[in-house]
């Protein structure tokens, strides 16, 4: 029965599912405490939560959708997995949605997932564990069009279980979460833990903000606009890839905020793009002028582009 439902559902479906079981994953490990860290390069670390996270995740797609292609984070040797990390289920929530015609008959060659299992290592490593995020994204052909957001230390308050998954289609709606607006009469802007020059704090003045969160992870930044924390997400820094961002995207504009590069165009996210997003991010939360922001950017930092 379920095959009848369109596959950009089935997938966005078990997308749902699996996100929530890495982050089972990564609370496991964490628990035991055998990261077994890899530092790929310098200040880029890899745990056993990355792996075990990924593995479960690209499993369980190709299981299910085998001609879909999957683009994931950590370059990893073919292993086998525990037979309980192979989600099949999907999400009952999701496979209620009704979609527009345009999105009904999707083929598998016109998508690509972009999986990033751990969004946040450093800060998983450090303790930091609630800026931690599970991010799969779904691209239809060069679009980020749906995406899943899981944070596996998110407390619920109701009864004090750990985890959240946050799920949007673009111009279809969201789910997993309320949207809050942000403060009015403020202007918060959410960026970077990291150092940065002091052309991109000039940028940030630009903006004349109320108030500077800083905090890391493309998924947690995003978060912020979403939870009404923050009125809009900027990133000049050199270090964002594919993975990083084509979920936070399409939930964001499936909420009705936007997310572009420093120029206001959209990235692509067709399997053959290049990783590095190179032109930075600029984000803001539904109801915000996006324009706004971009027109404040100093030319020199619009026509920047990260190493």
């Amino acid at each position: 029965m379920s095959e009848e439902v369109a596959m950009i559902i089935r997938l966005v479906a078990s997308c749902v599912s699996a996100a929530a079981k890495a982050g089972e994953i990564i609370r496991d490990v964490k628990s035991r405490g055998e990261l077994n860290i890899v530092e790929k390069k310098k200040d880029d670390y890899q745990t056993e939560a990355d792996r075990s996270a990924q593995r479960c995740i690209v499993a369980s797609l190709n299981k299910r959708f085998p001609d879909v292609k999957v683009i994931g984070e950590e370059e990893l040797p073919n292993q086998e997995i525990l037979d309980d990390w192979v989600v099949t289920n999907m999400d009952s929530e999701v496979m209620k949605v009704h979609l527009p015609s345009e999105l009904q008959n999707i083929k598998a060659e016109d998508l690509c997932i972009w999986v990033d299992p751990l969004d946040g290592t450093r800060e998983y490593v450090q303790g930091t564990v609630e800026q931690v995020t599970v991010l799969i994204g779904v691209a239809v052909k060069d679009k980020a069009v749906a995406g899943v957001i899981h944070q596996p230390y998110f407390k619920n308050s109701q009864d004090g279980s750990l985890g959240r998954t946050l799920w949007g289609i673009d111009s279809v709606g969201i789910g997993g979460f309320k949207l809050c607006p942000p403060p009015d009469g403020k202007r918060i802007i959410t960026t970077t833990k990291c150092k940065f020059r002091d052309e991109i704090q000039a940028a940030l003045d630009a903006f004349e903000p109320d108030g500077i969160l800083r905090v890391n992870g493309a998924g947690y930044k995003v978060l912020q606009l979403l939870d009404g924390k923050a009125h809009a997400y900027f990133y000049a820094n050199r270090g964002y890839m594919r993975w990083d961002t084509c979920a936070p995207e399409a939930i964001l504009y499936a909420a009705g905020g936007k997310f572009t590069d420093l120029r206001g165009d959209r990235y692509s996210y067709v399997s053959t793009t290049s990783f590095p997003n190179r032109r930075g991010v600029l984000a803001t939360a539904p109801g915000q002028d996006h324009e706004w922001y971009l027109d404040r950017i100093p030319s020199e930092i619009k026509m920047r582009e990260t190493d």
